[in-house]
C-alpha cells in the first residue's frame, strides 16, 4: 500500500487539527479537512535521520553547517532552477515569524503594507499588529478563475505603500502565478520603490503541468528589493520542527533582517530535529514529494468532478497549487455564518471558514485535500449529502 493511501491515527497526538476540534468547531462530530498540515507520514529519510539523531541521546546546541545549507541551495536550483548562495540564507522558527521581522525591519508604523486578498489569514496579523495599514489588491475571479486586478495594483502602490507581500503560489485560492504575472507586478513594485516580502511557502507544491517562479529569480534588480520566505514544513509535513529559512541576496537588506531577528532573540539557528529533518527531506525527499503530487492532482479532479456531478451548488474554483482547494459556495446563499454552521452541523466536516481570509472570501470555504482517499471520500459524500438534503 501506498504510504498515502494508509490511514495514521492522529488523535491525542497533540495534533491542532485532530485534537482541536471542540474549541474550534465546537464539535468532536466532525472530519477535519481544515489547518494547513497532511495526514500522510513525512518521508521515510526523513523519519529514520531523526531516528538515528534521538538515538545519540544528546540534544546541545546546533550549529547549521555547510551541508545543511547545501541541501538548501541544490533544492531551490534543481526544483526551482534559482541559483542561490549559501550566505544569503537566514534561518527562522517559521515563514510567519519572519515575516513579522521583515515587517519590522524595513517599515514604520502607519506604514502601508499591500496584500492580494482573499489571503492567508496571518498576513492580516502581521501587518496590524505592528500599527501598519493594510492596503487590499483584491484578486479578480472570472470564469471560476482567479487573476490580478493590475490597475487596482498599481492605483494602491501610488497611494504610498511601502511594502507588499507576496503570496506565491497563493494561499487560498491556489494560483501558481504566471512568470509575465509576476514580471508586471516587479514592474510596478520597482516604479514605486516598493519592498517585496515573498512568502513561497507552498513552492514546491505544484500540480503537474505548472511551474513555480521565485519572485526574486526573475532579475537581479527585483531581487534587490525581495526576501523571499520558504520552508520545506508545508512540502514534507515538518511544520511542528520549526524549520524554515529566508533568501536574501541584498547583503544591506539581510544584515538589516538579521538583526532584527537578534534584537527579537532569535540568534540565526534551528531546532535539531528540525535541523537534521530539512537537510534529509531536501537531500532525499523529490520522489515523495513527485508522487505526492500525483496524490494531490488525483484528489482535487476527484473533488471538482463529484460536486459538478453530486452538489452543483459547490463549484472548485480552478487552481494551479497547493493542497488546498477553495470552493465557492455562493449558490447556497448562505452568509458565512450560516455556512460555517451548515458544514459543522449538517455535513459534520471541519473545514475553515472563507471570511477568515477576508471578506472577499464570506461565500466560500477552504478544504484540505491532503489525506488518504478513504477520508477525502467520507468528506465529499458527507458534504453532498448534506447539499442535497437541504
Amino acid at each position: 500500500m501506498s504510504t498515502f493511501e494508509t490511514l495514521h491515527d492522529r488523535k491525542n497526538t497533540r495534533s491542532v487539527k485532530w485534537d482541536l476540534l471542540e474549541p474550534v468547531f465546537q464539535s468532536s462530530d466532525v472530519l477535519p479537512m481544515w489547518v494547513a498540515d497532511m495526514d500522510f507520514k513525512a518521508p521515510d529519510a526523513v523519519n529514520e535521520a531523526l531516528i538515528k539523531r534521538a538515538q545519540h541521546g544528546i540534544y546541545g546546541y546546533t550549529v547549521i553547517d555547510e551541508d545543511v545549507k547545501g541541501s538548501i541551495v541544490n533544492w531551490v536550483g534543481k526544483r526551482h532552477n534559482w541559483d542561490i548562495k549559501p550566505d544569503w540564507l537566514s534561518f527562522s522558527s517559521g515563514v510567519v515569524t519572519s515575516l513579522h521581522m521583515a515587517v519590522q525591519a524595513f517599515t514604520e508604523p502607519n506604514d502601508k503594507i499591500l496584500i492580494q486578498t482573499p489571503v492567508y489569514t496571518p498576513f492580516y496579523n502581521v501587518i496590524k499588529e505592528h500599527d501598519r495599514e493594510v492596503v487590499k489588491n483584491p484578486l479578480a475571479l472570472k470564469d471560476n478563475y482567479y487573476t490580478i486586478d493590475f490597475a487596482d495594483f498599481e492605483e494602491k502602490l501610488k497611494q504610498g505603500v511601502k511594502a507588499f507581500i507576496l503570496c506565491s503560489p497563493h494561499n487560498p485560492v491556489g494560483r501558481v502565478w504566471k512568470k509575465d504575472e509576476l514580471l508586471e507586478m516587479a514592474r510596478l513594485c520597482l516604479k514605486y520603490d516598493v519592498f517585496i516580502f515573498a512568502d513561497e511557502i507552498h513552492s514546491d507544491l505544484v500540480l503537474p503541468g505548472n511551474d513555480h517562479t521565485p519572485f526574486a529569480s526573475l532579475s537581479d534588480e527585483i531581487a534587490e528589493k525581495t526576501i523571499t520566505c520558504m520552508a520545506p514544513s508545508k512540502t514534507f509535513n515538518l511544520a511542528g520542527l520549526d524549520a524554515s529559512y529566508v533568501i536574501t541576496s541584498n547583503e544591506e537588506l539581510r544584515s538589516k533582517l538579521d538583526a532584527e531577528f537578534n534584537k527579537q532573540g532569535f540568534h540565526n539557528m534551528l531546532n535539531t530535529m528540525g535541523n537534521t529533518a530539512l537537510e534529509a527531506a531536501y537531500t532525499y525527499g523529490a520522489p515523495w514529494l513527485d508522487e505526492l503530487l500525483q496524490v494531490l492532482q488525483s484528489h482535487q479532479q476527484y473533488v471538482t468532478k463529484m460536486f459538478e456531478e453530486h452538489a452543483k451548488e459547490l463549484k472548485v474554483v480552478q487552481s494551479e497549487g497547493t493542497y488546498l482547494l477553495w470552493i465557492d459556495c455562493s449558490a447556497l446563499e448562505m452568509n458565512h455564518k450560516e455556512l460555517k454552521k451548515f458544514m459543522i452541523e449538517e455535513a459534520r466536516v471541519g473545514l475553515n471558514t472563507g471570511v477568515d481570509y477576508g471578506d472577499e472570501g464570506g461565500t466560500f470555504m477552504r478544504m484540505n485535500i491532503a489525506c488518504p482517499r478513504v477520508t477525502l471520500e467520507e468528506g465529499v459524500n458527507r458534504i453532498i449529502t448534506a447539499v442535497n438534503n437541504r
